[in-house]
């Protein structure tokens, strides 16, 4: 009885507060006061929309340190809501007010990590390090940093030091798992991701931890099983398979279970192996467990099946104990149906596609190869190249083998401020989560180079 008068009372505090905010009569500074505080109270019970809104009603503050602190807020909060846009404004704003701040430094880097410039984001980490060496987010930064460029045991060392300096931030703990993941240690990945679900604002009930829990699940269902499992040797081979192209499409032959070959697209936009779930129902492939993938169309979050493959077999390679998606339930009202596909980065190998020859080369390590132009890749979850657009606007580009033309983002579209008279015609284009009803194609163009 006594902690449910307690929860009233909160509440009841917070009405009113919010009331007496509202009011003419209120002094800006207190009212300011109050706003900063009921956003750390939203913030930590995982309430972002609120949190964002308090925070930025607490910037109208003369006191620099408050205003400071409320446009931390604001960032971390807008982060948190995939609000990328406002989170950069606000993180320019705290970086050239306090340039010596090495909390504002590593928060602009986070405001660029989510933005995808992976190297400007590292730069900021470097740089609010050189100011605190021991800053928890400028070392979990760089950890990440350090997994972009698939430097795992630095990357590791990296996320443990900043745990061992912020002990409490959930996040760190996501990035650890993340790690194990990238190590193929999947019961140290459950165990960090179950820690980052113990420190969720409300994780009986969350979304996000309930997701959260099914991909736990799935991790321990491999239990002794190593994931990605190659006979002795076999990681230092080279293999190479012929491919043919179906609309711009590479396409290769390869084996689940070893039943008959089927084809495969190679997908580079894809994060796992996926099958169809008629594949899964012939083959005998049984869910685990669900998860939620995002991709292009009007579903956007699409529940999908975890599954284990026994085994995938593409030309000479063999692996054992893969993680694939299903994808079940499926998308109706397609113009043809979905199809499987693989991505040799998702399994781990390096790719060289000769499309002269039609032969696709997978290894851990490929041989040095003559170029024209060498780019530098990133890979956190996807493999991404920095490019700039109409010469002022950088973006990171995702390597998608899986896409048929090169494509921008609406955000992005919508930063280049183009002539209003420029021509936008609509195109019905088809992602992996349906039909996507705001694709146009921008025209005379914008240019772009890569460097």
């Amino acid at each position: 009885m006594q902690r449910g008068f307690q929860v009233v009372a909160i509440s009841a505090l917070v009405a009113g507060a919010t009331l007496a905010i509202r009011a003419d009569v209120t002094p800006p500074t207190q009212a300011a006061e109050i706003e900063l505080q009921l956003g750390h109270l939203f913030f930590s019970e995982g309430r972002f929309p609120e949190s964002l809104d308090a925070y930025q009603h607490a910037l109208r503050t003369d006191d620099s340190s408050r205003l400071r602190e409320a446009r931390s807020g604001v960032i971390q909060s807008a982060l948190r809501l995939a609000e990328y846009d406002i989170a950069r404004v606000h993180a320019e704003a705290l970086l050239k007010s306090s340039p010596r701040n090495a909390e504002a430094v590593s928060l602009y880097g986070d405001s660029l990590w989510a933005s995808g410039l992976f190297e400007q984001a590292e730069a900021k980490y470097k740089d609010a390090l050189s100011i605190v060496p021991e800053l928890a987010r400028g070392r979990h930064g760089l950890a990440r940093s350090l997994l972009a460029r698939s430097q795992v045991d630095a990357a590791m060392n990296e996320a443990q030091a900043a745990l061992l300096l912020a002990p409490r931030d959930l996040e760190i703990h996501h990035t650890v798992g993340a790690i194990y993941e990238r190590m193929h240690k999947y019961e140290e990945a459950a165990g960090a991701y179950s820690n980052y679900v113990n420190l969720l604002p409300n994780k009986d009930t969350s979304d996000k931890a309930i997701w959260s829990r099914a991909e736990i699940g799935f991790l321990r269902s491999f239990g002794q099983r190593i994931p990605f499992e190659m006979d002795p040797g076999a990681d230092t081979m080279l293999y190479t398979v012929p491919f043919k192209l179906v609309n711009d499409k590479i396409v290769v032959r390869a084996k689940i279970n070893n039943r008959g070959d089927q084809d495969f697209i190679v997908d580079t936009g894809s994060e796992s192996t996926v099958i169809t779930d008629t594949t899964a129902q012939r083959i005998g492939v049984a869910p685990i467990t669900y998860t939620l993938s995002a991709g292009v169309g009007e579903v956007g979050l699409r529940g999908l099946q975890l599954a284990r493959l026994e085994s995938l077999t593409i030309g000479s390679l063999k692996l054992r104990n893969v993680p694939c998606i299903i994808k079940n339930p499926p998308l109706r009202n397609l113009p043809i149906r979905e199809r499987e596909s693989l991505s040799p980065l998702a399994l781990g190998f390096s790719m060289m596609i000769d499309y002269k020859a039609k032969l696709l080369t997978l290894g851990k390590h490929l041989p040095p190869e003559p170029m024209d132009v060498e780019l530098p890749l990133t890979l956190y979850r996807l493999a991404t190249v920095r490019g700039t657009i109409d010469a002022d606007h950088q973006v990171n580009f995702v390597v998608d083998t899986g896409g048929e033309v090169i494509s921008i983002s609406q955000a992005t579209a919508t930063a280049l401020h183009r002539p209003a008279q420029e021509r936008r015609i609509k195109l019905k284009v088809y992602g992996t989560s349906g039909w996507d009803r705001d694709a146009f194609l921008l025209l005379p163009g914008v240019d772009l180079a890569f460097d």
